[in-house]
Protein backbone atom coordinates (compact mmCIF):
# COMPACT_ATOMS: atom_id res chain seq x y z
CA UNK A 1 0.00 0.00 0.00
CA UNK A 2 1.09 3.39 -0.44
CA UNK A 3 1.46 6.35 2.32
CA UNK A 4 -1.63 7.81 1.33
CA UNK A 5 -3.50 4.70 1.94
CA UNK A 6 -1.90 3.75 5.12
CA UNK A 7 -2.93 7.63 6.02
CA UNK A 8 -6.49 7.10 5.12
CA UNK A 9 -6.68 3.52 6.88
CA UNK A 10 -5.11 5.17 10.13
CA UNK A 11 -7.74 8.17 9.97
CA UNK A 12 -10.57 6.25 9.41
CA UNK A 13 -9.38 3.86 12.02
CA UNK A 14 -9.88 0.58 9.80
CA UNK A 15 -7.61 -2.23 9.54
CA UNK A 16 -5.60 -2.50 6.36
CA UNK A 17 -7.31 -4.58 3.78
CA UNK A 18 -5.83 -7.40 2.23
CA UNK A 19 -4.47 -6.39 -2.02
CA UNK A 20 -7.03 -9.23 -3.00
CA UNK A 21 -10.56 -8.76 -2.04
CA UNK A 22 -13.03 -10.94 -2.64
CA UNK A 23 -15.70 -8.18 -3.70
CA UNK A 24 -18.26 -10.76 -4.03
CA UNK A 25 -17.69 -12.48 -0.31
CA UNK A 26 -21.33 -10.43 0.95
CA UNK A 27 -23.39 -11.72 -1.89
CA UNK A 28 -25.43 -14.50 -1.85
CA UNK A 29 -24.20 -17.39 -3.88
CA UNK A 30 -26.18 -18.67 -6.73
CA UNK A 31 -26.03 -22.26 -7.76
CA UNK A 32 -24.68 -23.08 -10.92
CA UNK A 33 -26.91 -25.50 -12.46
CA UNK A 34 -25.29 -28.83 -13.42
CA UNK A 35 -26.75 -29.75 -16.26
CA UNK A 36 -26.55 -26.70 -18.96
CA UNK A 37 -29.25 -28.34 -21.56
CA UNK A 38 -31.96 -28.04 -18.68
CA UNK A 39 -33.79 -24.63 -19.90
CA UNK A 40 -35.78 -24.08 -16.23
CA UNK A 41 -32.10 -24.63 -14.55
CA UNK A 42 -30.91 -22.09 -16.97
CA UNK A 43 -33.87 -19.92 -16.67
CA UNK A 44 -33.75 -20.08 -12.80
CA UNK A 45 -30.28 -19.32 -12.71
CA UNK A 46 -30.83 -15.87 -14.72
CA UNK A 47 -33.81 -14.76 -12.94
CA UNK A 48 -32.13 -15.49 -9.65
CA UNK A 49 -29.06 -13.04 -11.07
CA UNK A 50 -31.37 -10.56 -12.19
CA UNK A 51 -32.84 -9.84 -9.38
CA UNK A 52 -29.33 -10.06 -7.72
CA UNK A 53 -28.48 -7.17 -9.97
CA UNK A 54 -31.64 -5.36 -9.38
CA UNK A 55 -31.01 -5.59 -5.69
CA UNK A 56 -27.53 -4.19 -5.35
CA UNK A 57 -28.55 -1.44 -8.30
CA UNK A 58 -31.35 -0.29 -5.89
CA UNK A 59 -28.78 -0.26 -2.56
CA UNK A 60 -26.02 1.59 -4.67
CA UNK A 61 -28.87 4.22 -6.14
CA UNK A 62 -29.60 4.99 -2.49
CA UNK A 63 -26.37 5.63 -1.76
CA UNK A 64 -25.81 7.69 -4.49
CA UNK A 65 -28.86 10.24 -4.28
CA UNK A 66 -27.87 10.14 -0.51
CA UNK A 67 -24.12 11.43 -1.76
CA UNK A 68 -25.63 13.91 -4.57
CA UNK A 69 -27.74 15.57 -1.94
CA UNK A 70 -24.68 15.77 0.73
CA UNK A 71 -22.41 16.77 -2.22
CA UNK A 72 -25.16 18.90 -4.44
CA UNK A 73 -22.96 18.57 -7.19
CA UNK A 74 -24.01 17.78 -10.88
CA UNK A 75 -21.97 14.69 -11.64
CA UNK A 76 -23.54 12.87 -9.11
CA UNK A 77 -27.11 13.50 -10.39
CA UNK A 78 -25.94 12.24 -13.37
CA UNK A 79 -24.37 9.53 -12.27
CA UNK A 80 -27.31 8.86 -10.06
CA UNK A 81 -29.49 9.25 -13.68
CA UNK A 82 -27.19 6.79 -15.12
CA UNK A 83 -27.64 3.93 -12.44
CA UNK A 84 -31.51 4.62 -12.03
CA UNK A 85 -31.38 3.87 -16.41
CA UNK A 86 -29.36 0.61 -15.92
CA UNK A 87 -31.49 -0.81 -13.05
CA UNK A 88 -34.79 -0.12 -15.35
CA UNK A 89 -32.80 -1.63 -17.97
CA UNK A 90 -32.05 -4.60 -15.83
CA UNK A 91 -35.95 -5.04 -14.77
CA UNK A 92 -36.79 -4.82 -18.76
CA UNK A 93 -34.79 -7.83 -19.36
CA UNK A 94 -36.22 -9.56 -16.39
CA UNK A 95 -39.62 -9.18 -18.04
CA UNK A 96 -37.66 -10.02 -21.93
CA UNK A 97 -36.86 -13.26 -19.88
CA UNK A 98 -39.85 -13.72 -18.74
CA UNK A 99 -41.55 -13.22 -22.43
CA UNK A 100 -39.09 -15.85 -23.77
CA UNK A 101 -39.26 -18.92 -21.35
CA UNK A 102 -43.75 -17.80 -21.65
CA UNK A 103 -43.19 -18.54 -25.58
CA UNK A 104 -40.51 -21.64 -24.85
CA UNK A 105 -43.41 -23.07 -22.74
CA UNK A 106 -46.00 -22.55 -25.59
CA UNK A 107 -44.31 -24.19 -28.37
CA UNK A 108 -45.49 -27.82 -27.19
CA UNK A 109 -48.93 -26.76 -27.28
CA UNK A 110 -49.35 -25.26 -30.43
CA UNK A 111 -47.58 -28.49 -32.19
CA UNK A 112 -50.41 -30.39 -34.16
CA UNK A 113 -51.97 -33.45 -32.27
CA UNK A 114 -52.95 -35.62 -35.01
CA UNK A 115 -51.35 -36.17 -38.46
CA UNK A 116 -53.58 -36.70 -41.00
CA UNK A 117 -50.90 -36.46 -44.48
CA UNK A 118 -48.30 -39.05 -43.64
CA UNK A 119 -45.41 -39.60 -45.92
CA UNK A 120 -44.16 -42.96 -47.21
CA UNK A 121 -40.90 -43.34 -48.66
CA UNK A 122 -40.00 -46.76 -50.73
CA UNK A 123 -41.65 -49.18 -53.08
CA UNK A 124 -44.84 -50.65 -52.92
CA UNK A 125 -43.06 -54.03 -51.51
CA UNK A 126 -41.52 -52.49 -48.59
CA UNK A 127 -45.16 -50.73 -47.89
CA UNK A 128 -46.75 -54.29 -48.61
CA UNK A 129 -44.41 -55.68 -45.75
CA UNK A 130 -45.02 -52.55 -43.19
CA UNK A 131 -48.69 -52.96 -43.70
CA UNK A 132 -48.61 -57.14 -42.92
CA UNK A 133 -46.22 -56.08 -39.78
CA UNK A 134 -43.77 -57.77 -41.18
CA UNK A 135 -39.76 -56.26 -40.92
CA UNK A 136 -37.93 -55.20 -43.42
CA UNK A 137 -34.50 -55.83 -44.25
CA UNK A 138 -32.05 -53.39 -44.90
CA UNK A 139 -30.49 -54.64 -47.99
CA UNK A 140 -33.75 -54.85 -49.87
Amino acid sequence: MSKTDDKINEVLEIADLPAKMDHGSNSPKIPRPKDNLEIDSDYKYSRENLYNLVERGQDAIDGILDLAREGEHPRAYEVAGQLIKNVGDVTDKLLQLQEKMKKLKEVPDKAPKNVTNALFVGSTTELNKLLKGKPLKKDE
